[in-house]
């Protein structure tokens, strides 16, 4: 099963729904805003991602953060934390169950990579 991780709003992540949805790809939509993000889906990520990937140093969340906060993150555990705290600092969307590992963002071509196999 395909799910796709984000926030409805975001217009990356609005693009990828379109794009799954345009192939015809079955898929579930998570809104971590609305329906929570639990340590165990973000350590399962963390599993194929870098931490680094997953943390969204350019978006608004991370440059809100206290310069303590920010410099605090100099770990998986401390990521983790810091995402589920705040789940709008994860870089989005993040899709999972189209292949053996997590992706991180959208764009056309790889998405069509990804699911090309």
């Amino acid at each position: 099963m395909i799910t796709l991780y984000g926030i409805p709003n975001c217009d990356t992540v609005k693009k990828a729904r379109v794009w799954l949805a345009g192939q015809q790809r079955d898929f579930t939509f998570h809104d971590f805003k609305k329906q929570g993000l639990d340590e165990a889906t973000v350590r399962t990520w963390l599993k194929t991602l870098d931490w680094e990937v997953l943390v969204n140093k350019k978006g608004t969340t991370w440059r809100a953060l206290p310069d303590e906060r920010k410099a605090a993150i100099t770990g998986a555990d401390a990521a983790v934390a810091l995402m589920l705290e705040n789940p709008s600092v994860i870089k989005r969307p993040v899709l999972v169950g189209a292949g053996p590992k997590a992706h991180v963002g959208f764009n056309d071509a790889m998405y069509q990579e990804i699911f090309a196999a």
